[in-house]
């Protein structure tokens, strides 16, 4: 039984917010980053615009990003993680048609860009990579890189099989993605994106073009 000077239940404040809370709030910060830096670039967009986006204070984004150029290059990492395509999506493609095989991973690297965020993700590399090359090297190392792997591996499976001549194929796959892919991305980046038609047209004839340089004479 209580008695009448038994202490009241403790009342539940705000207290400090989760793990999980907290970092579904560096999510948002995230997120509303890139989404203003790909807007406006990096001289344009404002620690104080990102702050008001996810109503935080400028204290709490710089007790994670000492200054914007940091929150920046967070950023821009998280755009280029989201370009990832997975190792088994990759594999998925390689069903022993080498022209084919190619052809989807072109597409699906192209495609890639055509997406607004993606074409805005290239077009900040393209424009901050003098102030940043860091951001470069990681787009190609995290995003680029393992395509230009897996690219390699299918040609040297040919070359095995006969299909090709001996090469480089590290060379070769880096001239697929320079062919093949840039081209297109170029002119995408440059605002003049391919239809659908010219886009399958031009696939096929710079992935027929790259292998007839690469079959035995």
């Amino acid at each position: 039984m209580s008695g009448a000077h038994d202490a009241p239940p403790a009342r539940r404040g705000a207290g400090r917010p989760t793990r999980e809370q907290a970092e579904a709030r560096h999510e948002e910060l995230i997120d509303a980053a890139l989404d203003l830096f790909l807007e406006h670039g990096f001289e344009l967009a404002t620690v104080e615009m990102i702050a008001a986006r996810v109503n935080m204070t400028k204290r709490t984004v710089y007790a994670r990003y000492p200054d914007k150029a940091s929150l920046f290059r967070a950023a821009v990492r998280r755009a280029t993680e989201r370009q990832i395509v997975p190792k088994d999506v990759l594999e998925r493609m390689d069903d022993g048609d080498l022209p084919g095989t190619l052809e989807q991973v072109a597409r699906l690297r192209i495609g890639q860009v055509m997406t607004v965020n993606g074409l805005r993700l290239q077009r900040i590399i393209n424009t901050e990579s003098y102030r940043f090359p860091e951001i470069f090297v990681e787009n190609y190392t995290l995003s680029a890189g393992p395509v230009v792997e897996f690219v390699a591996g299918v040609l040297d499976r040919a070359i095995v099989a006969g299909a090709l001549a001996p090469t480089d194929t590290d060379q070769a796959a880096r001239a697929f993605m320079t062919l093949v892919v840039g081209g297109q991305v170029r002119a995408i980046v440059a605002g003049r994106p391919p239809t659908a038609e010219q886009l399958e047209e031009r696939v096929r004839f710079t992935v027929r073009l790259l292998l007839d340089g690469l079959r035995p004479r």
